[in-house]
């Protein structure tokens, strides 16, 4: 949401979005550049932020915006170890390829289902955290929302519903 609100001209979500994307990059290279110096870290971190204000336009508002920017920083990340030998590069795209499925995908996961949640109508919205994001009953999330727990049930399914659909695409 951030992403699609910079390039509409909003600038205070374009610097909320570079201060949100900075710790993430950082935690991404410490992952895998293991004892590097912080300095080198800094330096990718710094050289995919200006990538991403170079490439900003490119982006396609219909897709994710976390792979599209995960796949700048993977790309940074294998031009450094390229200067420095290709067996370092190597192991950076193994480890990429094992820890594809956990780190990356889980924050581009988070953050498309919080750009979703975002859309709903607030009543929806905090149900849905509470009971599958949180782990509440619906008994807990209907009494917390003043609801019924039949209300706060049909709700729920009503709005998964409703996400199901926009994620195909539907609406």
């Amino acid at each position: 949401m951030l992403m699609l609100r910079s390039l509409d001209g909003d600038e205070s979500a374009y610097r909320h979005l570079l201060h949100t994307l900075r710790r993430l990059l950082i935690a991404y290279f410490d992952r895998r550049m293991g004892a590097a110096s912080r300095g080198d870290v800094e330096d990718l971190v710094q050289e995919t932020l200006l990538s991403l204000h170079a490439k900003r336009e490119t982006y396609d508002r219909a897709r994710p915006f976390t792979a599209w920017f995960f796949s700048i920083a993977r790309y940074k990340l294998i031009d450094h170890y390229r200067g420095r030998g290709a067996r370092m590069l190597a192991e950076v795209e193994l480890d990429e390829t094992l820890e594809a499925g956990t780190s990356v995908d889980a924050v581009t996961a988070r953050m498309d289902v919080e750009r979703l949640l975002d859309e709903l109508p607030e009543r929806q919205r905090e149900l849905i955290r509470r009971v599958k994001l949180e782990g509440q009953s619906i008994a807990e999330a209907a009494k917390k929302s003043g609801q019924t727990e039949l209300a706060a049930r049909v709700g729920i399914h009503r709005t998964l519903k409703i996400l199901a659909a926009k994620l195909r695409g539907e609406t």
